[in-house]
């Protein structure tokens, strides 16, 4: 319900900034902060933005019609090239839009994408950008065609515009099988190379665009990742070793940030790009502790995770940013809701020791200590303690040697020699009873250790569906 005025700049498509609110849509902020964040990182010039709150949107524009005509007064007033929405508008309504104020419109959907297109380096990611970008323009393909006529000749003898029209629609759909044939290999390879890790304990970065994940990857790993301050800089995932203290050697990866209503169709594309994160031991989700709205983001990035069925997974929640002015009180905000929540600062690197503690205890809670008695000849039982579990000691008596080691469970479950005794060291029961859990731990449907996190986001979610 308000007009902005904003500094004006000499390059880039001038641009108008519009939100309409609907019922159950709290801000704690400005609600046109994250669309003038989108639109500064596609390269646009902000110089004046409006909202409106509505019950339900207008069929025709969106916007109701009182608004259309002050929004056409704004894009004369700033000599604007283009009309940002932070709603995702049907093709009818963009053409209306169109209409009546003389520039383009673009939808949030439709401002993501050209903003994944520009970032995207491999040659994986374009093609997941182009197909949820063809996807995206398959039903708005008869709006570029309206410039040209359509000659009422009977049955059978239709106008240029609706042959190209349909030539346009067959090509794109065959270009949408092709990519989607394309990144179905990419999703099979990438499953293939992240099975191949198993032997080894995986750490996935996730969170909100522009949380700085990369730059707390830079700073565990030396990774040298692109770390800008800008919405998606990251989009490929990059896997590194983490030595981490008091554990030992681990992977770490960096995936593609979420933001608050994620087109599903990039979701869909992005599939082989987030299954780091789908077969990683723990989430380290990093959220931005600078942002007024940082629960709201927390939460967009657990509902990201369900949609992809990974929010039950073990999770560890990261305050970054603590070192930004004014922080403090958000991420008060957020240690009074989720009080294991770690504070940290990627930049200063304040908080990272105990970051780094409280990652070991994560991971530790899927080991188990155990005692393996086997006989001394049994050199492939020896070389897998040695290769799967952190071995503490080794004793020999007569013909049997014990090794004392820490082990995943999921590793315990694969033992199956006859001639191997395993006792666990916290609490003596049979292999049987360690091996209990192994299946929920290999899978995404068992309790995750620490529930209480994923409980607590999924009651702020159900309360916000309420309001």
């Amino acid at each position: 319900m308000h007009d902005r005025e904003r500094s004006e700049k000499t390059e880039g498509e001038r641009a108008i900034l519009v939100s309409v609110l609907l019922p159950g849509q709290v801000y704690e902020s400005d609600p046109l902060n994250e669309l003038e964040g989108l639109a500064t990182t596609s390269g646009a010039i902000v110089v004046g933005g409006m909202t409106q709150r509505r019950e339900t949107p207008s069929p025709n524009a969106y916007l109701g019609t009182g608004k259309v005509e002050e929004l056409a007064i704004l894009v004369d007033h700033f000599k604007a090239d283009v009309v940002f929405f932070d709603n995702d508008l049907a093709p009818n309504q963009t053409r209306n839009l169109e209409k009546a104020i003389g520039v383009k419109v673009l939808d949030r959907t439709e401002l993501i994408l050209d903003i994944f297109s520009t970032h995207a380096q491999t040659y994986e990611s374009r093609l997941a950008v182009e197909l949820a970008q063809l996807e995206y323009s398959l039903p708005r393909l008869k709006r570029m065609w309206t410039h040209l006529s359509r000659m009422k000749m009977g049955v059978g003898m239709r106008g240029p515009g609706e042959k190209q029209l349909e030539t346009d629609r067959r090509l794109v759909e065959k270009r949408i099988h092709d990519l989607k044939t394309e990144l179905s290999e990419f999703e099979r390879r990438k499953e293939r190379q992240v099975a191949s890790r198993r032997d080894r304990m995986t750490v996935s970065l996730v969170g909100y665009t522009n949380a700085g994940k990369s730059t707390l990857m830079n700073n565990l790993t030396d990774a040298q990742v692109l770390a800008e301050d800008k919405l998606f800089a990251t989009l490929d995932t990059r896997t590194r070793r983490w030595q981490l203290p008091n554990w030992g050697p681990v992977l770490l990866s960096d995936t593609v940030g979420f933001i608050r209503n994620l087109p599903h169709r990039l979701i869909a594309s992005f599939k082989a790009t987030l299954e780091e994160a789908n077969q990683a031991d723990l989430l380290i989700h990093v959220c931005d502790g600078s942002n007024p709205a940082v629960r709201d983001q927390i939460s967009s990035v657990y509902e990201v995770l369900k949609e992809i069925g990974i929010e039950e997974k073990d999770t560890l929640l990261a305050i970054n940013k603590t070192d930004v002015e004014g922080s403090d009180a958000y991420v008060q905000s957020v240690l009074n809701r989720y009080p294991n929540a770690i504070p940290i600062s990627a930049y200063t690197s304040d908080g990272l020791d105990a970051f780094a503690h409280a990652v070991s205890d994560a991971l530790s809670r899927s080991f188990k200590e155990i005692d393996i008695e086997t006989g001394v000849d049994n050199g492939r039982m020896i070389a897998y303690c040695s290769a799967h579990g952190d071995v503490l000691s080794t004793s020999y008596s007569d013909d049997k040697v014990t090794i004392h080691c820490r082990m995943p469970q999921r590793f315990l479950g694969r033992i199956n020699d006859p001639t191997v005794t395993i006792r666990n060291r916290r609490d003596i029961g049979s292999l049987e009873e360690l091996k209990e859990g192994i299946t929920a731990s290999e899978t995404n449907n068992g309790p995750a250790p620490n529930a209480e996190l994923h409980e607590t986001v999924a009651e702020d979610i159900a309360t916000e569906d309420v309001a």
